[in-house]
């Protein structure tokens, strides 16, 4: 996970994506060797020297001003997502890894949340703590990740009636997490799995997509309950800003399928104790 290489691949895929008829530049068809801008056409567009942009591309130099990562932002026409990710990489801060165990009060507020699945997501989508309600429609288990559960669990395919908008969103988040702290040993071991143990995550991975968590939705089919159309908002405690509080709320027509669920996992509760604030290691899990 080099920062200089995921530099270079990010904007190589962004320039890629952009038709050249779009800025009033010909088109020479098939004498044209590369997909979308050339490197000197964005770079003179950008209002940089080719050189300049080249240096940026091949991660020759890392401390481009921001005005240069702002122009090539608006010529690339960088969502706020891909621009953070570009300033990320291309003036690291060198962020030390964040602290993933999460604060008693978190938990506390974790557990209000009782009508409604909830958990804190933290650094690589690693799952840190859920309520009772969230285990009951996710089955988390121990030790969960959000990309190893999608990608490498069956039960996901048939629990996210979009998963192949699941699956493309826990990359985007992925992808903004490695922005965000390139050079981390473990998220690259994380990359490196899920590429060999699945092609849809390896293709997925190659289109550079970046997105931050906020807020959606997602339509899922639980094998016991069956449909639920949910909505999902996102909150950041203040003092742990790498870690982000999710909480669902029912879509319509979802009431009664959401009031099933927290009968299943009042059910479970009493079966086998409270869940709610269950939280997991410190660290992840280690691949395989």
């Amino acid at each position: 996970m080099d920062r200089k290489e995921q530099l270079g691949e990010f904007l190589r895929s962004r320039r890629a994506r952009l038709r050249p008829e779009e800025f009033g530049l010909p088109d020479y068809g098939r004498v044209r060797r590369v997909p979308g801008l050339r490197r000197e056409e964005l770079a003179r567009l950008a209002g940089v020297s080719v050189d300049h942009y080249v240096r940026l591309e091949q991660g020759r130099d890392l401390r481009f001003s921001a005005e240069v990562l702002a122009a090539v932002a608006r010529v690339l026409r960088l969502d706020e997502h891909e621009r953070a990710h570009l300033f990320r990489l291309a003036r690291p801060g060198g962020a030390d890894d964040a602290d993933q165990a999460v604060r008693p009060g978190i938990a506390r507020l974790l557990e209000t949340f009782e009508g409604v699945p909830a958990y804190i997501v933290g650094r690589r989508v690693d799952v840190l703590a859920w309520n009772a309600m969230a285990e009951a429609l996710f089955s988390f288990g121990e030790r969960p990740n959000f990309a190893r559960y999608v990608f490498l669990d069956p039960a996901s395919r048939s629990l996210f009636r979009d998963w192949d908008l699941k699956a493309a969103d826990t990359v985007a988040y992925l992808r903004n997490d490695a922005g965000r702290h390139p050079g981390d040993p473990e998220l690259a071991a994380l990359v490196g799995e899920l590429s060999i143990r699945s092609a849809e995550f390896r293709g997925l991975w190659a289109v550079h997509e970046v997105r931050d968590k906020t807020h959606g939705s997602h339509r899922f089919h639980h094998p016991v309950v069956g449909d639920l159309d949910l909505g999902y908002e996102t909150l950041r405690p203040s003092g742990a800003e790498e870690q982000v509080l999710v909480a669902y709320a029912p879509g319509e027509g979802s009431a009664d399928a959401l009031r099933m669920l927290r009968e299943l996992s009042s059910a479970a509760r009493d079966r086998t104790g409270p869940a709610s604030g269950r939280r997991r290691p410190l660290r992840p899990a280690t691949a395989g």
